[in-house]
């Protein structure tokens, strides 16, 4: 879906409600849930899926792995069935495959196709397109596929998948889960071993959920301490039971709110832990947030947990830049965290926030500003002087979010803590990730 007509955009005012109390459950893990369709797709027998979010991200997921042959259907909320047709069966896709605001979707697909004999047509919507897919295209060229791309490398582009497809050894110039998970996914149906250097950690869903589908995959860490990630190609994948966690990056714009919303208490169920990606929980404790751990266990591979939220006065400091990739879609609220801290917050080492949904960076700094922040923009980051506590201004005009769901929802938690409410230009957006915030959001005040 597009979210890029502007006439039909959806503006709110969020203001301030009063302490925020309750329990609530935030939605799958969006990594999770893309990965679960698409390894359930390439495994021949059922897959089931149990807490999938059905975001418009992971219905795009869905739509595309149909389109190239697979059976997949949802069953009741969050519950899906997937039969595959197994690694090497991927089918000519007879239309062109809409991404909408998917950037996840978008790269790991082309990965899938890369290895795979058959052309395959990606388009996406305004915001999409402007994403480089260049970082992707690279390593995938090496092993054989060719693109046809749109100038800069963006959307739309033609994928021609090369049979067979040559393994590589592949080092990562940047941090990115994405470019590793795509050169694995075509590694599944290349023979011979496909190998992704990674000099930092990224999140490593991937890496769990094909050692769970029953691929040969590996991990070494080397002198230098980069890990060192390999795939013995031509798999044969086994239909699995997942349980997907609840998100982290979802669960991040409640822990915030509930910190820095005077007298909040919430319990936020079904957390995923996992260790690549909670950063923001290592963060928060940083400042000074009070985040309990209750009930900790493992599912499906994953550590879980219920996180117990109290208010907390937070106090400014400086995030070390190598927890970057590890809550690189969670700085926006982070932001919002830094805003009411006591002292100076300063950010650095997030080059990757000016290529995502929009550049987050400047409009993050943008939208602060307007609403009464006192925020420095660098070229990888932010310094952010806190108000120790004290409510935000608030916006008078509508913040410009860019069709960017974090843009939104981030913005949507500064309103709480301010005098004048803050306003959302579009909160249609927010539904890529997280169709139920704002009912969520507005459940916790009530």
């Amino acid at each position: 879906m597009s979210h890029a007509d502007p006439a039909a955009a959806r503006p709110r005012r969020f203001t301030a409600t009063g302490a925020l109390r309750g329990r609530i459950r935030v939605p799958g893990d969006k990594s999770i849930s893309h990965r679960s369709i698409m390894l359930g797709a390439l495994a021949v027998g059922e897959t089931r899926v149990t807490g999938l979010l059905e975001g418009e991200d992971v219905l795009a997921t869905a739509t595309a792995m149909r389109a190239m042959g697979a059976s997949v259907e949802r069953l009741g909320v969050g519950e899906w069935s997937v039969h595959g047709v197994g690694v090497g069966a991927l089918l000519q896709p007879e239309a062109a495959l809409d991404m909408g605001n998917s950037g996840t979707s978008t790269r790991l697909l082309m990965g899938l196709v890369s290895s795979h004999p058959i052309a395959a047509t990606f388009t996406g919507d305004a915001s999409l397109s402007k994403r480089p897919m260049g970082r992707v295209i690279t390593p995938l060229s090496q092993m054989g596929a060719s693109f046809e791309a749109s100038e800069g490398g963006r959307l739309p582009l033609i994928v021609r998948g090369a049979s067979p497809a040559v393994p590589i050894t592949y080092r990562l110039p940047v941090a990115s889960a994405q470019v590793k998970s795509a050169v694995l996914l075509a590694g599944l149906n290349t023979p011979g071993i496909t190998t992704v250097i990674e000099p930092v950690p990224t999140r490593d869903h991937s890496e769990r959920m094909l050692r769970g589908f029953g691929a040969d995959l590996t991990v070494e860490t080397d002198a230098d301490g980069a890990r060192l990630i390999s795939i013995r190609g031509e798999a044969e994948l086994k239909p699995q039971v997942i349980e997907v966690p609840g998100d982290p990056s979802s669960a991040a714009f409640f822990l915030v709110a509930a910190l820095v919303v005077p007298g909040s208490e919430v319990l936020i169920e079904n957390v995923g832990l996992n260790p690549t990606r909670a950063g923001i929980v290592t963060v928060l404790r940083q400042m000074g947030g009070q985040i309990e751990e209750v009930n900790p266990r493992e599912v499906g591979g994953e550590p879980v947990a219920d996180l117990l939220v109290r208010h907390s006065a937070l106090k400014g400091i400086e995030v070390d830049p190598a927890i970057a990739p590890l809550m690189i879609d969670e700085f926006p609220v982070l932001f919002v965290a830094a805003a009411m801290a006591d002292g100076v917050t300063t950010t650095s080492g997030l080059d990757e926030l000016r290529v995502k949904e929009s550049d987050r960076l400047a409009a993050m700094a943008t939208a602060l500003a307007a609403a009464g922040v006192r925020v420095e923009e660098r070229a990888d980051g932010l310094v952010i002087t806190g108000t120790g506590g004290e409510p935000l201004v608030g916006t008078d005009a509508p913040i410009a979010t860019h069709l960017d769901h974090r843009i939104a929802m981030s913005m949507a938690i500064a309103g709480l803590v301010s005098r004048a409410g803050v306003e959302v230009d579009d909160t249609r957006p927010i539904a890529t990730s997280f169709p139920t915030f704002e009912s969520m959001l507005d459940g916790l005040a009530a």
